[in-house]
């Protein structure tokens, strides 16, 4: 495989995740070929300062990588700005991108799965985007890989042809929904997606992942997903930017490679209703949402 897609490692103060995000990065077949970037968020309050020395002392003697660069901010962007102007870098050097936060935990084949997705859909416009986590789906017949409308932010890539048409101002992807398109960029309902968005005009979120996806939805592009996940986030501690204490969002990371790509460019129905169910039912029963609000309360 030639001309591997560079990785993007966005880390802020949590040395423990982002030394074993790395250290499963290592463990990669394609790891030793690929070029790593890492871009550390400088510290936005006192507190925060030493995890970040800590972080950048760790990330400097990070080894096992074709190259590794280390940009260090000088002023703390926040997870979006950081992400977006890293990724925006990126695709305009290389064309293309493979997408980490400091949380993930990757399979042996996770970026040989990327680099091949990357270039077997690399000119087909329709496909915007490669996601590598999976919500633990029931559905036992489905393909090893398909298309969905959602994106997914836990390890993702994708090509300048498609970040182009990513548009930051969520003013301006608001006044594009009505309310068909709002049914259907939500899952028909199951999934809080608009809720995000307008959470993000609210001021009450900084999410980037929010509006990329309206980005791709609004141009009606798809999503390339594996159905069984080749990522899983630990982040869900509490510790995230964005993450509650949870753990419905957990998967086992599959240990073998993808082989099969669709063909055909549309979405897959049989996935389509396979996460549709999973995002209904996802926080279970009455009783069980309950103990987890009183669980997240309390700090259990």
């Amino acid at each position: 495989m030639q001309n591997l897609a560079p990785i993007a490692l966005f880390v802020y103060n949590r040395p423990e995740h982002t030394r074993r995000t790395i250290s499963y990065l290592q463990k990669n077949l394609l790891a030793e070929e690929s070029r790593l970037f890492i871009f550390s968020d400088a510290a936005k309050t006192d507190a925060d300062k030493a995890k970040v020395e800590e972080i950048r002392q760790l990330i400097k003697e990070v080894t096992g990588f074709k190259s590794v660069k280390i940009t260090e901010r000088k002023e703390n962007l926040g997870l979006a700005e950081s992400i977006i102007s890293g990724v925006t870098q990126l695709v305009k050097e290389y064309d293309k991108v493979i997408v980490f936060e400091d949380d993930l935990l990757s399979s042996p084949f996770t970026l040989q799965y990327f680099n091949e997705a990357l270039d077997r859909y690399a000119k087909e416009e329709k496909v915007m985007h490669i996601g590598a986590y999976m919500y633990q789906l029931k559905a036992k017949d489905l393909p090893q890989t398909f298309f969905f409308r959602a994106a997914t932010s836990w390890g993702w890539a994708t090509w300048a042809r498609a970040w182009k048409d990513f548009e930051p101002d969520v003013d301006v992807l608001l006044k594009q929904f009505d309310k068909k398109k709002t049914d259907r960029f939500s899952i028909e309902g199951t999934m809080n997606f608009w809720k995000q968005l307008l959470g993000f005009k609210a001021g009450k979120n900084d999410s980037w992942a929010i509006r990329w996806y309206a980005s791709i939805f609004l141009k009606g592009g798809l999503t390339l997903n594996p159905s069984i996940s080749l990522v899983n986030n630990i982040g869900n501690d509490g510790t995230g930017v964005h993450s509650n204490k949870e753990n419905m969002y957990h998967v086992r990371i599959t240990q073998k490679p993808v082989t099969q790509f669709p063909s055909e460019i549309k979405e897959d129905p049989q996935a389509y209703q396979a996460i549709k169910n999973f995002l209904k039912n996802r926080k279970g029963t009455l009783l069980q949402r309950t103990i987890r609000f009183f669980r997240q309360k309390l700090g259990a």
